[in-house]
């Protein structure tokens, strides 16, 4: 994955969460519920790496704003 950016982390609110998922299906469920409490960037692009168990993702987001996918 890229290096967290600075713009990433400009003010107090802001985060980055690299999630680590047995299976897509976690990954993505995990992502659908931060979604539902915060201000996220989305679904992510999950990544597996040869040699490593599971699927990793990277989600940006905004704990001042609440979020916009319904429960």
């Amino acid at each position: 994955m890229k290096e967290i950016g600075e713009q990433h982390l400009t003010e107090s609110g802001l985060m980055v969460l690299d999630i680590t998922a047995a299976d897509d299906e976690t990954a993505r469920r995990v992502v659908a519920e931060l979604s539902q409490r915060w201000a996220t960037s989305g679904p992510p692009v999950l990544r597996r790496t040869p040699g490593l168990p599971g699927v990793s993702a990277r989600v940006y987001a905004d704990i001042r704003r609440i979020g916009t996918e319904a429960p």
